[in-house]
């Protein structure tokens, strides 16, 4: 295991990494490279990695710890338990949990030092999207919310609830060192990003630093195995992981199979990914098998040593649950012009002009990239695929089924509405 995670470390250009597999009752764990590419500190089986937006679903868990217990229902309205949301949309913990609540994609920028209780009562009336309960939309406010709720019921910071609640009941190391995120482009040496950009206000989306090996142990602990086995009740985990876009006309393309309570599905797999400043995050558990394989990088290529990762385990007979991030082989066909637009989700925008090559795009100000697209209006951005490319984007435009006119765009789960 080792030699494999050593060699598809060194294609993809990334500096360390660490796995764990949780199998037959057994968990495994390797590691390979450097925290920080050249400081000559090896990565152990203890160093945490930053999660991105795996961190979300130990957001999830503990809000169903609180509705185990009975501190609030999972389908009932959470302007019933958070006083700051009586003046914005009604929908469920169930809903903000699966980014079905039809909430903005990410919060605007505040002041350092903004609590969440305080964001959320100046902000909840601009929050409302989409109809809730309609369509899946990927929403970081929806964890921060869940993020309040749980400081509201327990008393405690997000930080030290997800702790005492969850962490340390799992035997993760506090003191760990933390690896550094790092930049990696084809034949240019890694470049180490000193801090994460995620605020202190966003954390229960996406700030947790732990290891694969926590990873593991938290996806064995929603199977009811190891450490975590009594961590949580087994109706509860089950119904964290039932999908809740089933029947939906918009639903997580490009990011997974269905999405549940927290977490993503892969067929019969269930799971989440996460990426940071230069850094990546993976797991997947399978319930019919027991197993759990949990990947952490420190490279922005991560994502392409997770494929290849999950690609080579198959061939040893671990077919593990995915979902496809690059779909180089897509034939892009000419796209229609009524593509090119304005597009909008709350504060996030993105802008699609059409010229004489077909269509560009623009996602929040930065620079317009091509798109190619299929005839079914999905598209990604174009990628030579190799072993140290930058993933592309993957997205879609979609129909106003009334008009047959274009009327949204979904990229990376986010589902941006036309204007004018």
């Amino acid at each position: 295991m080792n030699e494999l995670l050593t060699e598809l470390a060194l294609r993809h250009g990334v500096p360390g990494a660490q796995l764990a597999i949780w199998r037959d009752g057994r968990l495994l764990t390797t590691e390979t490279g450097e925290e920080a590419a050249g400081s000559g500190r090896p990565v152990t089986a203890a160093t945490a990695f930053p999660l991105g937006s795996l961190t979300k679903p130990f957001t999830a868990t503990l809000a169903a710890l609180l509705v185990a217990d009975g501190e609030v229902g999972l389908d009932e309205p959470l302007s019933e338990q958070l006083g700051e949301l009586r003046a914005g949309p009604e929908f469920t913990l169930r809903q903000a949990l699966s980014h079905t609540a039809g909430l903005a994609a990410n919060t605007a920028e505040l002041p350092p030092g903004t609590t969440r209780a305080r964001w959320l009562a100046r902000h909840a009336a601009e929050l409302a999207v989409h109809e809730p309960g309609t369509v899946f939309s990927y929403s970081n406010p929806g964890y921060l919310i869940a993020g309040r709720l749980v400081e509201e019921i327990t008393g405690l910071g997000w930080a030290e609830a997800v702790d005492a609640m969850l962490l340390r009941p799992l035997g993760h190391d506090a003191a760990a060192p933390t690896a550094l995120g790092h930049l990696v482009r084809p034949d240019v040496r890694p470049w180490p990003i000193q801090e994460q950009s995620v605020p202190p206000l966003e954390d229960p989306a996406a700030g947790l630093r732990v290891s694969a090996r926590d990873l593991a142990v938290f996806g064995a602990a929603h199977l009811g195995l190891g450490p975590g086995a009594a961590l949580l009740d087994a109706g509860m985990a089950r119904s964290m992981r039932e999908d809740a876009t089933a029947g939906f006309a918009v639903d997580a393309f490009g990011l997974a199979a269905g999405w549940g309570a927290g977490w993503s599905r892969y067929g019969a797999w269930f799971g989440h990914d996460g990426t940071g400043d230069g850094a990546w995050s993976h797991l997947r558990a399978d319930p019919s098998t027991g197993t759990v394989v949990a990947l952490t990088a420190n490279g922005s290529t991560g994502a392409r040593l997770w494929e290849s990762l999950v690609g080579r385990l198959g061939e040893t007979g671990l077919v593990i649950g995915d979902h496809p991030r690059d779909m180089s082989d897509t034939a892009a066909a000419p796209a229609p012009p009524q593509c090119a637009g304005h597009y909008v989700n709350g504060g996030w925008e993105c802008r699609v002009e059409a010229d004489g090559d077909g269509l560009l795009l623009s996602v929040a100000g930065a620079e317009p990239v091509r798109l190619l697209v299929a005839e079914d209006l999905s598209f990604r951005t174009p990628s030579d695929g190799g072993p140290r490319a930058a993933m592309p984007y993957l997205g879609r435009f979609l129909r106003d089924p009334a008009t047959g006119g274009v009327d949204r765009v979904q990229i990376t789960g986010r589902l941006c509405v036309r204007q004018g």
